[in-house]
């Protein structure tokens, strides 16, 4: 994590999310602006929160780990959502893994400068009832997309999600590129390393994907799309 020191860029993203109409009174002045680097971890389980963050702009994927070691998929986060509003309110342990999979800007404030006066603000209040009602509302559909659906459209809502997206030399049209720690990505979403490569495998048969070296390119987005039908959103 880099703290930067340009209020320029934060008051553009305060006043792109229009941050301020979350609170009652004037918080700028204990806002401030992060920096995490693509695979960097925002904070990890069991670990204890200083901050209440707004990603503004970038993408993070949430995952828990369980008592047998292994590692959950539970959704992506992107701008503009907030973390550590459980840990506002009540303990300021972390209950999950959140590691950002793009460069990624953040707004912070610092707990222990603004939890006597958040707690007080209904506006706020209100605000992360909001929040965390519609992260009851993910976490429990997301742990029925692990339950129900096949491992080829939960992998396909991932490389949809987490792929880089470049531009083709001397077009203007993009490709996605899909080049990840294939142990992990097994892992978290919860099957084996040689099913994870079966299905790679499928996919690339079918004609969605095509592996050159160390990497898998998209090579038919829109029924990869189909595929992730909003999974894990």
């Amino acid at each position: 994590m880099q703290k930067l020191n340009d209020s320029e860029k934060l008051k553009g993203f305060i006043r792109e999310f229009e941050v301020d109409r979350i609170f009652s009174k004037d918080m700028r002045s204990y806002m401030e602006l992060f920096f995490y680097k693509k695979n960097e971890y925002m904070v990890k389980d069991n670990e204890k929160m200083q901050y209440l963050i707004f990603i503004v702009k970038g993408k993070a994927k949430v995952f828990t780990t369980l008592s047998n070691g292994k590692s959950l998929l539970l959704c992506f986060y992107q701008d503009f959502m907030v973390l550590g509003d459980m840990e506002l309110i009540g303990s300021q342990t972390a209950v999950t893994n959140i590691q950002v999979i793009e460069d990624t800007y953040c707004i912070g404030l610092a707990f222990n400068r603004v939890r006597s006066i958040l707690i007080e603000d209904t506006k706020f209040l209100k605000f992360i009832c909001g929040s965390l009602g519609n992260k009851l509302y993910r976490c429990s559909k997301n742990s029925s997309i692990n339950i129900l659906y096949s491992l080829e459209n939960r992998l396909a809502s991932y490389i949809y999600t987490t792929g880089e997206r470049i531009i083709i030399p001397g077009n203007k049209e993009s490709k996605i590129i899909f080049r990840e720690n294939l142990t992990e990505i097994a892992e978290v979403l919860g099957t084996s390393y040689r099913h994870l490569l079966r299905t790679l495998s499928e996919l690339c048969k079918k004609g969605i994907l095509y592996k050159e070296e160390d990497r898998y390119e998209v090579t038919d987005e829109k029924t990869l799309v189909k595929l992730s039908a909003d999974l894990y959103r």
